[in-house]
């Protein structure tokens, strides 16, 4: 079927001129009717681009462990240059079992004689109690000075615990409990810490005491 190119009216098919408007019509040619439908091309497919938020999240995570990774390996690093450098420049003297290490920082000496350890302690020792085998220990370092002493008795820790406490009635801390009991006493110079327990029917006591040395 055709229709005017002009008004759209129905035409014969090979009809050269409208019957209605008097349009020319040209020949091969067919127009839509007045209102007809014309059909809108498909928009084209839009592309949707991925978001680039959860990558940018992740970079930065990698960026945040690789610094942490390199502060790391640096501190280890400069640990083991610091130790290094110690070591190197340290030195060792024994004599007997008096032992000195010197180092950049100060001089460190330690002394496993007993009858030296109980002097450096400067309190008395519960009578009858005897130094265990290589139960003293000494050591300085610059002017501070610390002792370490361990005895056995035959006596209960209830009657040691006593005669440290009789020694040290002023002590800052002065606790007991069945079988035990811990005292501490210091001043500005001097700090001494007394354990002692029970050990079957006789017991045991530790003695240290670190002190300040005068210059």
């Amino acid at each position: 079927m055709a229709f005017c190119n002009s008004c759209g009216a129905t035409l014969t098919p090979g009809t050269k001129f409208c019957n209605k408007c008097g349009a020319p019509q040209v020949a091969g040619t067919v127009a839509s009717p007045a209102g007809a439908f014309t059909p809108v091309p498909a928009a084209a497919p839009v592309s949707v681009q991925p978001t680039t938020g959860g990558s940018s999240a992740l970079k930065i995570i990698l960026i945040v462990i690789a610094v942490i990774v390199v502060i790391g390996i640096l501190g280890v690093a400069t640990v083991g240059f610091i130790g290094w450098r110690i070591a190197k420049s340290a030195h060792v003297t024994q004599n007997g079992d008096n032992v000195k290490v010197e180092t950049p920082f100060g001089s460190v000496e330690s002394s496993k004689d007993p009858e030296q350890a109980v002097k450096d302690l400067g309190i008395d020792i519960y009578p009858g109690a005897e130094l265990r085998k290589n139960g003293a220990q000494s050591a300085s370092f610059g002017s501070i000075r610390t002792v370490s002493a361990n005895f056995d008795s035959t006596d209960p820790a209830d009657k040691v615990c006593a005669f440290y406490k009789e020694k040290f009635p002023a002590a800052r801390v002065s606790s007991s409990d069945a079988g035990r009991c811990t005292i501490v006493s210091n001043d500005q110079k001097n700090m001494v810490t007394i354990n002692v327990e029970s050990h079957g029917d006789s017991s045991k006591f530790q003695i240290s005491s670190v002190s300040k040395r005068s210059n």
